[in-house]
């Protein structure tokens, strides 16, 4: 039996920019009308990953790191400097009719919507560019409508709309060709707790109803932790590590949380760590992940102890680790 293949499939991808440069000043302005000076700068340096069928995948960085290079050259915007990129078998900046229907790229600062009309003449149009039946467009636009409860919006100026109304109705438009490969670059940026806690539920209810593959790029770990098993994380437009989200945290946290109650409210534990808070018995203590079994064992021998918690750093700390430590460790 053949394995299967990788939906998405990357070896070795590059992607260089060539950007004009020039001094300050008229006299500079006027040398480089007729000699430009200009200097390459990588997005995206030599980046190798698969994505298989049905797979959430949380791609990971800070900004400039390379994220949204890496999908605009997945979905056929940009054309790649090197290595080998394939989609659904596609090369994606051949732009085929087959692979266009088959994708779709979702921007949270970009809107697809047309501003002055009612949301609903916008997916009429993406009707007719993507040739949908009547049929299987009224019943997509009525499954879509329900599951993100767009009802009473839909023939509302997109101009009336609220940020999150908007993006609600841009994941819609994104997906009335129902796509078997989703492409979210920041999906909830700007959005209140509540619209982003429903964007996330309806990307884990699509990939579940039609298996189909996201990638997603966040800064909201909140939507990384709900929706993504696997992370890829890139920096300065390289690999630093792709694998389970628990053996990120696990890998690159510098600390543990040590989470002790007390029988005494009047102790003094900063022999143990550093206590990061205290309330009615209850302290925080961080300590060094390699420091945590011998502080552990020490608190329950020294103390008289009601309950103990070893727990793991939130993943926003381990990420913010990773990116001001410069971290250059790659995992798989």
């Amino acid at each position: 039996m053949s394995p299967i293949q990788p939906a998405i499939h990357m070896r070795d991808l590059s992607k260089v920019y060539r950007v004009g440069e020039r001094e300050v000043g008229l006299g500079a302005a006027l040398r480089s009308l007729v000699k430009r000076k200009y200097r390459d700068v990588p997005a995206v340096d030599g980046i190798t990953f698969d994505v298989q069928p049905g797979e959430i995948v949380g791609f990971l960085g800070p900004n400039g790191a390379g994220k949204t290079t890496t999908l605009k050259v997945l979905s056929g915007l940009l054309y790649p400097s090197g290595g080998e990129v394939r989609v659904l078998g596609h090369e994606p900046w051949r732009r085929e009719r087959d692979f266009l229907r088959r994708i779709t790229l979702v921007m949270g600062q970009r809107s697809q919507l047309s501003w002055d009309i009612p949301a609903l003449d916008s997916f009429e149009l993406n009707r007719v560019i993507y040739d949908i039946p009547d049929e299987y467009f009224n019943h997509t636009v009525a499954e879509l409508t329900d599951l993100l409860d767009l009802a009473d919006l839909l023939r509302k100026p997109v101009r009336n709309l609220s940020l999150g109304e908007r993006m609600k109705c841009e994941m819609v438009a994104a997906l009335l060709h129902r796509p078997s490969v989703l492409f979210l670059d920041e999906p909830t940026i700007g959005l209140d707790v509540t619209m982003q806690r429903r964007i996330r539920s309806f990307v884990a209810e699509y990939n579940e109803r039609y298996e189909a593959i996201v990638l997603l790029t966040s800064h909201y770990m909140a939507d990384v932790e709900a929706l993504c098993k696997r992370v890829v994380v890139i920096h300065h437009g390289t690999l630093l590590f792709d694998g389970d989200l628990s053996g990120l945290i696990e890998r690159f946290s510098p600390y543990k949380t040590i989470v002790v109650e007390l029988m005494s409210d009047d102790a003094d534990l900063s022999h143990y760590g550093e206590t990061i808070s205290r309330q009615d018995g209850v302290y925080a203590l961080r300590v060094p992940r390699a420091e945590a079994p011998r502080v552990t064992a020490r608190i329950l021998s020294e103390l008289p102890v009601a309950d103990l918690t070893v727990e793991k750093p939130p993943v926003d700390d381990v990420i913010e680790h990773i990116f001001t430590q410069e971290v250059t460790v790659r995992s798989s």
